[in-house]
């Protein structure tokens, strides 16, 4: 018989608790003394980009890009050497109006049958304890750009779930959707997005 959902979450709750009580840290906190280093995959289940835009000058809406794929290259002795390379599929788009999302994927914006991704890979690193500037370049319906991400980390060590050593930041950004050729609807639409990310990887 396959134990219930609720007998899993109490044992990984007692696992947790017993972490806690044996002194060892059960969940992540934001300390790079426990980066041990070396190539990290992205978890595409808690890697998220949210973007947000001014709609007509009456509200501020926003979507979100998931499941995405990549690495990151960390060495804690020389952080400034961290290489990101992460991809998200464009029909992952979620905007909470299937309409919408339609039109997002179409020509006037990603026009997904012909470019299925997103992607950034880091060409720079500037880092400041817990802070870092992050510089690469941002690929989009096939144009490239240049972009700088405010990362902050959130948390590093073991995952209680997976036991896999795990780092965790979050980001932001702004950019031009006119940059990348999606254009469509401005002025009306705002050109200015403001990008948030939540980036998880797996050793």
């Amino acid at each position: 018989m396959r134990p219930s959902a609720i007998a899993v979450a109490l044992s990984v709750c007692i696992a947790v608790s017993a972490d806690a009580q044996n002194g060892a840290p059960a969940l992540g906190t934001p300390d790079p003394a426990r980066i041990t280093g070396g190539t990290y995959a992205v978890d595409p289940h808690h890697t998220q980009v949210l973007f947000g835009f001014n709609h007509l000058g009456f509200t501020h809406n926003a979507g979100i890009f998931a499941q995405p794929t990549g690495t990151l290259v960390l060495d804690p002795k020389a952080p400034a050497k961290a290489v990101v390379e992460v991809s998200f599929p464009v029909s992952s788009i979620a905007t909470g109006v299937p309409k919408f999302n339609e039109h997002l994927m179409s020509a006037d914006f990603f026009d997904a049958a012909k470019f299925p991704t997103a992607a950034f890979k880091s060409t720079s690193v500037e880092v400041d304890e817990d802070e870092a500037e992050i510089t690469g370049n941002l690929t989009i319906k096939g144009i490239t750009k240049e972009v700088t991400l405010d990362a902050t980390l959130v948390g590093t060590g073991a995952n209680p779930m997976s036991k896999k050593e795990t780092v965790g930041f979050s980001a932001t950004a702004t950019i031009k959707r006119s940059d990348f050729g999606l254009g469509y609807g401005v002025p009306m639409v705002g050109d200015v997005i403001e990008l948030r990310i939540a980036a998880a990887f797996e050793k």
